[in-house]
This record gives structure tokens, sequence and C-alpha cells, in this order.
């Protein structure tokens, strides 16, 4: 059973790869030992010419997989992956190039200076100062008698390694990334130079147009000139009908009927007496046997958080009352009051957090066993409760919930359902200053109750419920439906016409890439986009899909291969550039002239004032941001007529009468730093750079996209 399980996790790719050797060895019994030496099969992608293994890529994922368990999907995950591998590489790469290793002591230096090694109590001598020989049998001993933790220590280092790489290679470019004193008065002089005089400015939309054309060969040319700025992936674009199978009104009724009769008692088939839901004790067992859609809730409930339909006619109810069927968000149900006390509706409370390896969030540096967080949790409450002025100092110290540790403990208010129920459970139901410790799937909490306000009437409801779902016959009637339309669209292209003519809408989920996973309107659905990239699937291809609650009929409607965009798919981007870029020459045509006076006549508009702008903001009153137009100012001779300037809104006249500079400084020191920290701390755009220029090939989609 465990080799099942290891091959199901592995499904994805282990069924691509098994599917097509397989089908190479029909073809040719003698290829199948050089299909599984291929690159194809064996590399996911390379890095300026390394190759990144599938091995070395699902050895990678599981890892991840485990530490995220499933809390990210598995494209998601694939991703990060994909982009942690990539990013090692380049800094690896970057790093031999400079002939700079990251040795073994450079990572022992790290680890034991991290603040968990060096405060925990295990790894301290008598004094409390942190021995670095109990800390080396620690791992000694862990690495012979416990393969789990000595895992975690390992991942640990093994990260703390190549984080000291991109660090240190970050350092290095960061060294040289200053600024000069000349830069940094340049910068003084771009912020605070105020420039003052006069425009003429003539708006593109002036032009209407319907007097410019703009041709598929004008586009094109666009594109080609501009070939960085429209690379695309391969996509497809699809259109879908989603047929949501949804109960109709005679399915509601049955179904209330069924859970109506479970109120009493009843006979069976047999004419056995049958206990109703009123005379149980054994809720449960009474659920299970009825086959309730939801599980027993043995929290407490507020009048608030019960429907409110009914939660009057509940709340005057007395222990042993049955209330419904009423309906409640999709289901019917029947609750039973069997509990009735009074509880705050909100608490106050502090705690101090102490996780341990295999506790929920618990950080990759928690080496600490269960029985060892227990210890140090108790001890911790000895001194709280001995000195209760100790809490705050503890929780900075000892806490790993970093929020309300840096506040000394404190969690502030929250309500009932705020919390998971063990720590709920303990603050809700115990008085204002009391003291413990409780364990949840966090780890240990030495908890503190700090207030509690708003006391109230609270019930233990005991809720049966039956889910409001459509008949088999009614989920029939939509298969048919779903069947029909696919039938149809096989013999037209007009799909919009034939959805209408159906009454149904039909959604469009345009640019989907190989490695997508949601489709807008869908969520996720992977196998929707897996089918679109399929190698024999076509502008035209349909398919239906069952999906939860409903049925899909989608149609590729484009297709589009890695490269430069389409003509179509640019025109929306290009054409407004082309427009403008047509429409400046009209304008500029007529502006001419030897004054902004005569110039502003000839274009029935008038000279307008701009006063003290600068470099920085680049805005003139009454057009907005023109950084092309204040530049031209900032460069240009006083008192002199500039004709024809483009910029981002129109055309421009304009006469520069005054440029007002600042006062010099003594040194320009202060903004000099400011260039320099700001390039410094540009790590980010130093990676994507180096990246750019990176040969990095990216052949995921073979494993995720069956041909």
């Amino acid at each position: 059973m465990a080799i099942l399980s290891k091959i199901r996790e592995r499904s994805m790719f282990l069924i691509i790869i098994i599917g097509l050797a397989l089908f190479a060895f029909v073809l040719d019994p003698s290829t199948l030992g050089d299909f599984f030496s291929s690159n194809k099969v064996n590399e996911v992608g390379e890095v300026n010419g390394e190759a990144i293994s599938t091995q070395e890529f699902a050895q990678a994922l599981d890892t991840y997989k485990q530490q995220t368990g499933s809390r990210v999907s598995e494209m998601q995950a694939a991703k990060t992956v994909w982009n942690n591998i990539v990013s090692k590489k380049i800094y690896k790469n970057q790093l031999d190039q400079a002939g700079i290793t990251v040795g073994e002591q450079d990572v022992w230096n790290e680890v034991i200076s991290s603040p968990s090694v060096q405060n925990n109590p295990d790894f301290q001598n008598e004094a409390g100062l942190f021995d670095e020989t109990k800390f080396k049998q620690f791992l000694a001993d862990t690495k012979e008698n416990n393969k789990d933790m000595w895992s975690a220590w390992s991942n640990y280092m093994n990260q703390i390694k190549e984080n000291s790489e991109t660090n240190i290679y970050n350092k290095l470019v960061g060294a040289g990334l200053g600024a000069s004193l000349k830069e940094g008065e340049n910068e003084y002089l771009i912020e605070n130079t105020k420039l003052s005089g006069q425009f003429v400015y003539v708006p593109y939309s002036s032009v209407a147009d319907s007097l410019v054309k703009i041709k598929k060969s004008e586009v094109a040319s666009y594109i080609k000139d501009n070939e960085s700025q429209f690379k695309v992936e391969a996509a497809r674009d699809i259109s879908y009908v989603k047929f949501d199978i949804k109960a109709t009104a005679a399915d509601e009724e049955a179904i209330k009927q069924s859970v109506a009769q479970l109120i009493n008692n009843s006979k069976d088939r047999n004419n056995d007496t049958r206990i109703g839901f009123k005379n149980t004790t054994d809720y449960k067992e009474f659920l299970a046997e009825n086959n309730s859609d939801v599980n027993l809730d043995l929290g407490y409930k507020y009048n608030a958080s019960v429907n409110q339909t009914v939660a009057t006619q509940i709340f005057e109810g007395k222990e042993g009352d049955v209330f419904g069927p009423y309906k409640d968000q999709g289901f019917f149900k029947i609750s039973k009051i069997t509990a009735i006390t009074k509880m705050p509706d909100s608490v106050k409370a502090s705690h101090i957090l102490i996780p341990f390896v295999g506790s929920q969030s618990a950080a990759q540096d928690v080496t600490r066993t269960k029985e060892q967080a227990e210890k140090l949790a108790d001890s911790l409450l000895t001194v709280v409760k001995r000195s209760r002025s100790k809490f705050a100092d503890l929780a900075k110290d000892f806490s790993s919930d970093k929020g309300s540790g840096a506040k000394g403990g404190d969690l502030d208010w929250f309500n009932y359902n705020r919390m998971t129920p063990a720590f709920r459970d303990y603050t809700f139901t115990n008085k204002k200053g009391s003291l413990g410790v409780v364990e949840t799937p966090f780890g240990y909490h030495v908890i503190r109750v700090d207030d509690t306000k708003n006391n109230q009437t609270v019930l233990k409801l005991a809720t049966f419920a039956k889910e409001i779902v459509p008949s088999e016959a009614t989920e029939n009637a939509f298969f048919q439906k779903s069947e029909q339309f696919a039938l149809a669209l096989s013999k037209t292209t007009d799909y919009d016409a034939l959805a209408k003519e159906n009454n149904y809408g039909l959604r469009s989920a345009v640019g989907l890439k190989v490695l997508d996973e949601n489709v807008p309107g869908l969520g996720n659905q992977r196998q929707i986009v897996s089918w679109a990239f399929k190698g024999d699937s076509e502008k035209g291809s349909f398919k239906r899909f069952d999906l939860e609650g409903s049925y899909i009929v989608a149609v590729i409607t484009d297709k589009s291969e890695k490269g430069l965009m389409s003509v179509e798919k640019a025109i929306n981007t290009v054409r407004p550039i082309l427009l403008n870029e047509k429409k400046a020459a009209l304008i500029s045509d007529k502006l001419n002239g030897s004054s902004l006076t005569e110039i502003a006549k000839a274009n029935n508009t008038t000279v307008r004032t701009v006063t003290n702008v600068n470099l920085k903001t680049s805005s003139l009153s009454g057009v907005g941001t023109e950084p092309k137009i204040v530049g031209a100012m900032y460069g240009a001779e006083l008192d002199k007529v500039y004709n024809s300037v483009v910029g981002a809104r129109g055309v421009f006249a304009f006469v520069l009468n005054k440029r007002e500079l600042p006062t010099a400084l003594p040194n320009y020191e202060a903004y000099r730093k400011k260039i320099a920290a700001t390039r410094k701390s540009s790590t980010f755009k130093i990676y994507e750079a180096i990246k750019k220029a990176t040969d990095v090939k990216d052949n995921r989609a073979n494993m995720y996209v069956s041909n």
C-alpha cells in the first residue's frame, strides 16, 4: 500500500512518462531505452545550458508540498519550486564566476548565531550561556536516533546555505552601487529647480479618429520594431456555457419531508421502533445512522450565530425542545437544545506559544520535541503563577507568536469562534485572571485570561441536516441539456448565436497560459486548461466537463503559439499609439507661428501659463502629467518659442520665461546617500536584470500537458 501511495502522489508526471514510454515501445521496442535516456523525459528545463532534471524538480516539489500541506495547489507549488530552482542556479552561477564559495564553516556560524539556538536551554551551560559542545552533541544524537528531526535540521541548514549565497551576492553587488556627489547635486536640482512660462496645448482628442486610418501592415511594422514589448507565451481563448445543476422546488419539498419524518419515533419495515431525534440521547450515533450532512458541533451557540428566522424561537425554548425543519445555507435542518448556560461574547487574553516539531505552522528552526515543549510550558506557568508581572517579558523571549509576543503576549479582544477549540474553551469558560496550559495543533499555550464582557445566554444545539441537492432525475435533465448543446456545437462556428438561441450565457476566458489552472468564472479547473493545450486540440475543438455541481461545455475560439503577438491581439494596444502619432503629425503642421498668441489663434485655443513646475512632479495645470514637455522646458533657452513638441496628451508650443535655480548647498551628501540607499535596496531588480540576461528554458509544460 505504501508503494501505491507514492505512485498516486506522483501520478501526474508518472502517467505521462509511462504512457509515452509504452507508446514508444509499441512502435519500436528498441526505442524504450532511448526514450528514458532522452532529455525530453529527464529534463524540465535549463539555466545557461545547465539542465534541471525531472528528478531534481520532483524531489523539490515533494519537499515543498510536504512543508505546505494542502495550502497550495499543484500548479502554485510547481511555479514556486521552479522559481526557487532557477534562482538558486542563477545565484550559484554568479558566485562561481566571482570565485566565491559559501563553506560549511560559514553555514555553521549562521546556525549557532540564530536566537533559537543561542537561547535554547538545552544548549546552555550552568551559567546560562550557549555551549557549542552541547549543541554538537545534540545534533550527533539526533542524526543517530531521530531521523525526522535530523531531516528538519538538515533542511534548515541547507536553507541557511542557500540564503547565505543570495545575501552574499546581493551585498557584493550592493557595495558597488554607490552614487557620486555630482549625482546628488543633479538630484537636488531636479527636485528643486522651478520653471515658469507659457504654452499652447492642442490635445489629440481635437482630431476625430475617423480622420486617421490605421492599416494592419502599420500595426505589424510597429510590433516588429518593438518586439520586446510584444513577446508572448502560447495562449488559448475559450468560450463556455455552464449548466448549474440546481434542485427544483419538488426536490426541496421531498428533502424537507424526509427530514421532518426523523423528529418523532417511527416504525421501520420490520415494525421495529426507530428512535426519533426528539427522543434520542446519542446524537453522534443518530447523525451517523441517518446520514446527516453536517457533523455534530459541540460548541456553544450565540443568538447571532443561529439562523435569524428561527433564532428567537430557539432561544425562547427549553432543554430538549426540537425546532425545524428550517432552511439554512443550502440545508434543511432540525435542531435540539441539549444545554443552556451563560457565557461572555468576547474575551481578552494573553498567551505564550511554545511549538514543537510537527506542530502546525512551526518554523523550520523549531527542533524541540512535544515532551520538551510541554515541559517548557509547564515551567513558564510555574514562573508566572509565582510572579504574574513576568508574563509579558517571558512572552517576548519565548513565544513563537511574534505578533502577540512583541506586545507581551496580548491577543486583545476576540470572539468565541476566532480561536482554535481547546484555546477557545479554556478562555471562555474560565474567569478573569485564570492561568493555565492548553495544547492545540499549534503547540502548548500558557494562557492568561485578562478580561471578559457581555455575559449572555448561550445554547448547545444538536443539529441534523440534509443538503438541498438535485434529484437524479434533475441531474439527468441537466446532463441532457449539456449533451445537446455540445452536439449542436459540432454543426456551427457561430457559438454566440447558438447560445442565445437556447437562452444560455456564453462566457469567455481569454489568454489562458499552458501552466494556468484558474479559468475566469470557474476557478481552479486545471483539466480544462490542460485539454485546451493538448496536441489534438485545435480552434473549434469542444468538450463537455463534469464539474462539482455543474456541467461545462467549452470550445476553443482562438489558439496562438509562443512568439510575437498577432496583429489581431495587439491592435487594441497598438492602435491608440499609432493614432496619436498620426494625430501629432496633423496637429504639428498647424502649430506654426512666431509667437504663442499667433499659434493659439491659428488653432482656436488660448495661451496658458505654467508657474513653478519642476521635473519631479512634471504636472501642467489643466493638462496633467507631461514629463516630456517639462523635460523640454528644463533644457530650453529663455524666451524662445518652441513649436510642435509632442507630449503624452497632445502637441505643445511653449516659451520658458524663468528658470529659478535653488540655493546651492554646502555639499550634497544627503542626496548622494539617498540615491545610493535606493540603489542598494533594489536587490529584486538586480536579480530580475540577471535573470533577463540568463538563458532560461522552461519545459514544464511537457510534464503537465499530455499530447
